[in-house]
C-alpha cells in the first residue's frame, strides 16, 4: 500500500464512527491547548519579571540601613543605619559608575483644586540614569539644587494628567505638606516596569524632603543608598567591597552582625529566572496530565476497533497481508487522530494566547516557538505511544480465529 492509501483507510475508519472518533479528538485537543496556554502563561510571566528587572538594571545595587531579620527580629529596628556620607564614600569605589541615597515615601500632593496621592522619590541628579528616566519636557534636578535644597520637583507623567496641569507644566507650582515646589520638568511615560511606576511618581532633591518637606533629628541619615555599577563589572566583587568599607565606616567587630542589607539586582534576577523556570514546569506537568488523558483515550479507541474488525483483519491476512501491513495500518490511523487533535489543540491554544491571555493578565504574552514543536512532537508521540500496542493486537491475531469471530 502507498502513503495516500494508508492515509485514505485511516480516513475511512475515522470517518466511520464520527462520534466515538470526535471525542477522542477532543482529548487530544484540551490536552495541547491547555499545554500551549500553559506554556504562554509561564513565558508571560518570566519575560514580565525579566523584563522589570532589566529595567533597573542588573547591574543596579540596593542598600538598605538594618540588619535581615532573624527569628522574626530585626536587629537595629528603626536606627539611622546609613548616612549620605555612607553613599559618598562608597561612590568613590572603582567600579561604581553612578551612586544616590535615597528615601522614597507617599505623599499627597496638591494642585489648585486637585489632589492626587503619589510616591515621593528623594534622591540626587544620579538617580535619573540608574533609573533610566527620560524627560520628556523640562530638565532633572541638578546637583546644586540638591546644595541648596531647592524648592524643585520633577513630575511623572501620569501624576502631571492627574492634577491637570496641562500641556505644559513646567514652571507651575504644587504643594506637598504645604511647601510649594516648582515643577520644573516631566518625566517621559515609561509604564510599570522596574520595583515601582515611575510614571506614578514625583522626584525632588534628597536634601529638599529632609530639611524642608519633612525635618528630621537626623539629616544625613538615609534609609536606602543605590548605586549603578559600571559595564562589565563583577557585581560580586563590588558587593564584598561595598560590604567591608560599611562594616569599616560603621567600625562593626568582626563578630557583629552587618547594620544594613545588600541587595544584588543580578543576583535577584537570576534566583527569580530559576524559579519561574520552575514554575513553568509545574504548569506543564499539570498541563500534561489532560494530555496523557487524551492519549489514554486513543489507546481505547484503538482497542475497540481491533475489537470490531477482527474479521477484516482476518479478511486481510487471509489474502496475504503480512504483519506488518497490519501494523502500519492501525499505527497510520492513531497517529492521523493525535495529529488532527494536536493540530486544532494548537491553533485553539494560540488564539486564546494572544487574545484572551493579554487582556486578562494584563501583559504581552511572547508566541512560543517551542509551541509549534511540541505539537508536531505530540502528534507523533503520543500516536505512536497510542497506537503500537492495538496495532501489535491486531497484527498478532490468528487469521483461521480473526474469520470464525462472529
Amino acid at each position: 500500500m502507498t502513503f495516500n492509501d494508508i492515509l485514505k483507510e485511516s480516513w475511512l475508519s475515522i470517518s466511520g464512527n464520527k462520534i466515538r472518533s470526535f471525542l477522542t479528538i477532543l482529548g487530544i485537543i484540551i490536552g495541547v491547548m491547555a499545554v500551549v496556554i500553559m506554556m504562554s502563561v509561564g513565558d508571560a510571566v518570566q519575560k514580565q519579571i525579566t523584563d522589570q528587572f532589566s529595567a533597573l538594571g542588573t547591574n543596579t545595587i540596593m542598600i538598605r540601613a538594618g540588619a535581615s531579620q532573624s527569628a522574626g527580629v530585626r536587629t537595629f529596628a528603626g536606627m539611622q543605619t546609613l548616612t549620605i556620607q555612607d553613599a559618598e564614600a562608597i561612590g568613590s569605589l572603582p567600579d561604581v559608575e553612578y551612586i544616590t541615597p535615597l528615601r522614597t515615601m507617599g505623599v499627597m500632593v496638591i494642585a489648585g483644586n486637585r489632589n492626587w496621592g503619589t510616591t515621593a522619590a528623594a534622591a540626587y541628579p544620579a538617580y535619573q540614569y540608574i533609573q533610566n528616566i527620560e524627560m520628556e519636557r523640562g530638565a532633572f534636578f541638578d546637583n546644586q539644587a540638591v546644595r541648596n535644597a531647592s524648592t524643585y520637583v520633577v513630575l511623572g507623567p501620569t501624576v502631571s494628567k492627574e492634577l491637570e496641569l496641562g500641556a505644559d507644566p513646567v514652571g507651575q507650582v504644587i504643594r506637598l505638606n504645604g511647601v510649594p515646589l516648582v515643577v520644573i520638568g516631566v518625566t517621559k511615560e515609561k509604564g510599570g516596569a522596574g520595583m515601582s511606576n515611575s510614571d506614578d511618581m514625583i522626584f525632588l532633591p534628597i536634601t529638599t524632603l529632609q530639611k524642608r518637606i519633612n525635618s528630621s533629628r537626623f539629616p544625613n541619615s538615609v534609609p536606602q543608598i543605590v548605586l549603578k555599577l559600571r559595564a562589565g563589572a563583577d557585581n560580586a566583587l563590588a558587593v564584598e567591597q561595598i560590604t567591608q568599607l560599611l562594616r569599616e565606616r560603621h567600625r562593626l567587630k568582626d563578630d557583629a552582625r552587618d547594620d544594613f542589607q545588600i541587595t544584588d539586582m543580578k543576583q535577584v534576577m537570576d534566583t527569580m529566572n530559576t524559579v519561574t523556570g520552575f514554575l513553568k514546569m509545574l504548569l506543564m506537568a499539570i498541563a500534561s496530565v489532560s494530555l496523557l488523558v487524551g492519549s489514554i483515550g486513543i489507546m481505547n479507541m484503538m482497542l475497540v476497533s481491533v475489537a470490531e474488525r477482527t474479521r477484516e483483519i482476518g479478511i486481510r491476512k487471509a489474502i496475504g497481508a503480512r504483519e506488518s501491513h497490519i501494523t502500519i495500518q492501525f499505527l497510520s490511523e492513531s497517529v492521523v487522530i493525535s495529529f488532527m487533535g494536536s493540530l486544532i489543540g494548537f491553533i485553539l491554544g494560540l488564539v486564546l494566547s494572544q487574545t484572551v491571555l493579554p487582556s486578562v493578565m494584563d501583559m504581552s504574552v511572547p508566541l512560543s516557538v517551542w509551541s509549534v514543536v511540541l505539537s508536531i512532537a505530540v502528534a507523533l508521540v503520543v500516536g505512536v505511544a497510542s497506537g503500537v500496542m492495538p496495532a501489535r493486537k491486531a497484527a498478532k491475531l490468528n487469521p483461521i480465529d480473526a474469520l470464525r469471530y462472529e
